[in-house]
């Protein structure tokens, strides 16, 4: 099975070609350029290195969200792009288990976090148990205190990746009770790798969509849309007054 996958749902944009479980090509950056920039050059890189024909591809894969509201709009734009003009399948992972996959096989809960700003995280918890990923807690958005409680209340040994570690981890070793380590580097960011691998096992489940109908998870309103809702809160409650 032939997968292109994608991720660009945060700081890093990263691209993987996966044939039979084989990673035959990943391109990760995780530099000071927007993903616009980097994203369709990155494709087309691993295509001249590799030889690979799109038209060949079983599926397209693709970090669905959450995360950076530019970054998911031009990843799932790409996918979408490839997957009406090549007439292929779409496989949506979510941004957070995709992170957490890039730990297969660990034994600790996995908790990965990614900064959703205004001390908020895009978090969630899961394992791995006879060599099966297990969703414990979906995606969210929530604060860090909240997560960092209930991974107290879980009472089990954690790993945290994400780029959420570095912008909390004083929180984290202040205020959590159990056991705790953070992921390496070469694991601690999203991996277009960890979704293509992630989107073989979706695959096998059925879990594919076309690409007319794939559309990014948000989970949370942008700033914009926030920035709107807070004015017109304001404008009612002046009329009221």
């Amino acid at each position: 099975m032939k997968i292109l996958a994608i991720d660009s749902s945060g700081l890093v944009a990263s691209v993987a070609f996966v044939n039979d479980g084989t990673m035959v090509a990943e391109y990760t950056t995780n530099f000071k350029k927007t993903h616009s920039q980097t994203l369709l050059p990155m494709i087309d890189t691993i295509v001249q290195m590799t030889g690979i024909d799109l038209k060949e591809l079983d599926a397209i894969a693709v970090a669905a969200g959450p995360g950076s509201f530019t970054g998911l709009r031009i990843g799932s734009s790409t996918a979408k792009g490839l997957g009406l003009a090549l007439k292929k399948p779409i496989i949506s992972v979510p941004t957070v288990e995709g992170l957490a996959y890039n730990l297969c096989g660990i034994s600790t809960v996995i908790c990965p976090i990614m900064d959703a700003r205004r001390n908020q995280v895009y978090t969630g918890l899961y394992e791995f148990k006879e060599k099966e990923f297990q969703i414990l807690a979906d995606q969210k958005a929530v604060s860090i205190d909240e997560i960092i409680e209930e991974v107290n209340l879980l009472g089990r040994e954690v790993t945290f990746l994400g780029d959420g570690v570095p912008v909390f981890k004083e929180q984290i070793k202040e205020k959590l009770k159990v056991p705790y380590s953070f992921a390496p580097a070469h694991m601690a960011m999203q991996r277009a790798g960890a979704v293509a691998a992630l989107a073989a096992v979706y695959w096998e489940k059925g879990k594919i969509e076309t690409a007319a109908e794939h559309k990014p998870v948000y989970l949370r309103l942008s700033q914009a849309e926030r920035e709107l809702q807070e004015k017109k809160k304001k404008e009612r409650e002046h009329g009221n007054s």
